[in-house]
């Protein structure tokens, strides 16, 4: 019971936190589908004591491109930690500006951003074929605590994200360490590092 009240505990902190962060979405004059959502205004800074950290902008950073090293450090502390999947908003490739929330699964950082690979629940293995011609690789993760009906999910291999530290929203749940450096094997494969 004990790691289930630490869970606990620590969501409520996070919740809590992001509760206090949280912004209005900015507003969009074109027409939308259920399916877009407009990116949040502005992203809080990180505040520091730590100077050399430098200010994350409120803008989205972009995908990253570069190869890094990976770190496996998870904690249900109510930081968001490598080796956690956590919810976060994620852009669209086709539109920075639009995009949705969405489990991600963190892989390391890039100074003060986290990088992370988005999660589906959405079955790929029947449009691979498809999905890699136009670039998109899919691995499967199976199920785990971060989706609530508890079905199988696949993670995104060929897109790493940079994520501001402060949108993330709630942590999800630890991807056990087995299955974590399954994905960056196959992250690895098709960035071709």
């Amino acid at each position: 019971m004990s790691q289930l009240e630490d869970f606990i505990r620590a969501f409520a902190r996070s919740y809590t936190r992001a509760r206090k962060k949280s912004t209005s979405p900015q507003r969009s004059s074109g027409k939308r589908t259920s399916r877009q959502k407009t990116r949040p205004a502005s992203s809080p800074q990180r505040s520091s004591n730590n100077s050399s950290t430098p200010p994350l902008s409120n803008s989205y950073p972009g995908d990253y491109e570069g190869a890094f090293s990976h770190v496996y450090r998870p904690r249900l502390d109510g930081d968001p930690d490598p080796g956690e999947i956590v919810w976060t908003w994620v852009p669209y490739e086709e539109d920075f500006s639009q995009g949705k929330d969405r489990p991600v699964l963190l892989v390391g950082h890039d100074g003060p951003w986290l990088l992370g690979l988005m999660l589906t629940s959405k079955d790929h293995d029947r449009d691979a074929a498809d999905e890699a011609r136009w670039g998109r690789y899919w691995y499967d993760i199976g199920t785990g605590d971060w989706d609530h009906k508890g079905r199988p999910s696949e993670v995104r291999v060929d897109r790493v994200l940079r994520i501001n530290p402060d949108g993330v929203r709630r942590e999800g749940a630890i991807l056990d360490k087995t299955r974590f450096t399954r994905v960056l094997r196959e992250v690895r494969a098709v960035k071709g590092w």
